[in-house]
């Protein structure tokens, strides 16, 4: 089998998104060729390829399949519309990560993957066409579902939440070897879908707890908005982490105690979908190496924290520091939903996700 996976922001981004992506490329190429498509009018060289690959392995922390290659695609480019539709028809399966956008495709198969609540309308014709050539439609959260049946139109299939969970790494987590440690995982931006770390920075300011230390990782999109950060978090007990590897991001994912998260305050997620978190991939990373989860009572992340992880979801910053402060002032009630986190996040199992991508293929 052939398969062609197509995101207008490969190769531009490194994110949730396209971790999403990728797993979706490594389930595939275990029994297909698999093929990044890239948007140039030009030809993919080896030499790019393999830049490419090693560019994301270093991102996934993980080699890439030997059956996934890029591949130039007409897609994104002011190419005619038949030579589009044509180049489509190479494949047995078109996987389309969109960005609200849609094209005619003329693969066997057609899968339509949305990961942003977009509000954007698809009632015009053509539109209407476009999305009955894509046989499944799926989402990356109930909360993403709910927004696109609603302003599209449309019904989505299935929801497919990201592959987060390593199994291994799970079973070598020491819960008495965690540190006095907040962390947050995201990149720096103020554009849509905010990760507010200065949300996060004013809340610490609040908590006094001066034996914590809050750690902020990500990469630097904004650069003006880090340095706004930075200025609020001076004098506080804050570490500013912008150049991490995967392999320190799970070091801290094992140091830290509790994770934090903001994305979307201030923000109703039912006006402004797309200003809160989607899914929330790095809580659920987070929960997986035993971090006890204060986050957010939005989006995505309302369907992470399931039961009792439920009483851990906050709406303004002195619910949070509240929240906070139960779990740091008893050992007890920390290690206990740290061992909760790590049990909900196994439900985001890599067998999951693999049964319900060949699911959504083979039906």
């Amino acid at each position: 089998m052939k398969v062609c996976l197509y995101s207008p922001y490969i190769p531009k981004h490194f994110g949730g998104g396209e971790k999403y992506l990728f797993t979706v490329a490594q389930v595939y190429a275990q029994k297909s060729l698999v093929y990044i498509a890239v948007t140039s009018s030009i030809a993919i060289s080896p030499q790019q390829n393999i830049r490419l690959r090693k560019l994301y392995e270093e991102f996934l922390g993980e080699t890439l399949h030997k059956n996934i290659n890029f591949i130039a695609s007409p897609l994104g480019t002011q190419s005619n519309f038949v030579s589009k539709l044509l180049w489509t028809k190479q494949f047995d399966v078109m996987y389309f990560a969109t960005d609200g956008s849609l094209f005619f495709s003329l693969a066997k198969r057609n899968i339509l993957h949305i990961q942003v609540p977009f509000m954007n309308s698809h009632s015009s014709l053509v539109s209407r066409i476009k999305l009955n050539n894509w046989q499944v439609k799926n989402t990356n959260s109930n909360f993403t579902k709910k927004i696109i049946e609603k302003y599209w139109q449309t019904k989505i299939n299935y929801v497919h939440h990201p592959v987060i969970v390593d199994e291994k790494e799970i079973e070598k987590v020491n819960l008495e070897k965690k540190e006095k440690i907040i962390l947050h995982v995201g990149r720096f931006f103020k554009q849509l879908h905010s990760k507010r770390q200065d949300i996060l920075v004013s809340i610490f300011a609040k908590l006094k707890a001066a034996d914590w230390k809050l750690v902020l990782i990500g990469s630097v999109e904004d650069e003006s908005y880090l340095n706004e950060v930075k200025d609020m978090a001076k004098g506080l007990n804050i570490d500013i982490k912008t150049k991490v590897s995967h392999k320190q991001l799970i070091g801290w994912y094992k140091k830290a105690s509790i994770y934090w998260h903001a994305t979307g305050f201030g923000v109703s997620d039912s006006v402004n979908p797309e200003k809160v978190e989607h899914f929330g991939i790095s809580t659920v990373e987070a929960m997986s190496y035993g971090c006890a989860p204060i986050v957010i009572k939005k989006g995505g992340q309302k369907e992470i924290l399931k039961g009792d992880l439920k009483k851990w979801l906050w709406n303004d910053k002195n619910e949070c520091v509240l929240l906070t402060r139960k779990l740091i002032r008893n050992k007890k009630s920390l290690i206990k939903i740290q061992e909760k986190a790590i049990a909900r996040s196994k439900e985001f199992s890599y067998k999951k996700f693999s049964d319900k991508l060949w699911k959504m293929t083979n039906e």
